[in-house]
């Protein structure tokens, strides 16, 4: 037999200082340290590797940011002249144009120019990058006598005679 019981329609209401609370678990000071050290190591873990890759990034190779940029400048200048394809360019910046203000090849150039000497097709051209315009072009010759064969070698041979680049042009060559 079931017995039916009564529920009681009402509901007590109680009021705040009567609610039973219930007993907090407190973690031991043990534990929170071990937590607190875990997350510490994982966030240093994390830069640690994060600053790696950007090192390594920079380092894998220095000459690649420079290529890129010796690749947009030929780019650019084959848009304005046929280059030698067979040869990579010897590619310099004029650094300081005073320096080279006794040379008649050098006469129009600004700081910022680059200048690409082509050594097989015997062929210097002087760019500017920021008007996208050619300066001068002329044939070079190469001094054969010299012990460095840097870029000082490299002469526009614009009369009879032999000139060299003075320390006003920088070097960097595409590879």
């Amino acid at each position: 037999m079931v017995k039916n019981e009564t529920i009681p329609t009402t509901i007590k209401q109680e009021s705040s200082a009567s609610i039973i609370k219930k007993p907090v678990k407190t973690v031991s000071l043990r534990k929170s340290m071990f937590y607190i050290l875990i997350l510490l190591m994982l966030i240093g873990l994390y830069g640690s590797v994060h600053f790696y890759n950007k090192y390594k990034s920079m380092t894998v190779d220095q000459n690649a940011e420079a290529k890129k940029v010796t690749d947009g400048l030929i780019l650019s200048l084959s848009k304005l002249m046929e280059l030698p394809v067979d040869e990579a360019p010897t590619v310099a910046t004029i650094s300081d144009k005073e320096k080279l203000a006794g040379q008649p090849f050098f006469k129009s150039a600004e700081n910022g120019d680059i200048l690409f000497a082509y050594t097989t097709a015997m062929k210097a051209i002087l760019y500017r990058p920021s008007s996208n315009r050619i300066i001068n072009v002329a044939p070079i010759s190469i001094n054969q006598s010299a012990p460095n064969t840097a870029i000082t070698n490299v002469v526009p041979n614009t009369t009879n005679t032999t000139n060299t680049i003075p320390a006003g042009a920088t070097k960097s060559t595409k590879k």
